[in-house]
């Protein structure tokens, strides 16, 4: 199945090399979840603060249990300072 993968600022150095930006389209296999592609991509647990699928927050809690879809969009963010 077909989905996009975004990384989000610092997160971006865990893509490949050669893509261009910081979205990816890639085909995964049915029933991979949020987790497996925090740990494929090898993203720090604690670095992947705010994850959404399709815009929808996935808490860590629920990370290991959501599977993706065709057509998803997963979105990956590191905690951010300011000030």
């Amino acid at each position: 199945m077909q989905i996009t993968f975004k990384l989000f600022a610092s997160l971006s150095d865990y893509l490949p090399p050669d893509r261009k930006g910081n979205v990816l389209s890639l085909q995964v296999a049915e029933g991979t979840t949020v987790q497996q592609m925090i740990r494929d991509y090898r993203i720090p647990e604690m670095s992947a603060h705010l994850v959404l699928v399709n815009g929808v927050y996935i808490p860590p809690s629920a990370r290991a249990d959501r599977a993706l879809t065709d057509g998803d969009e997963l979105a990956i963010w590191p905690p951010i300072a300011g000030g």
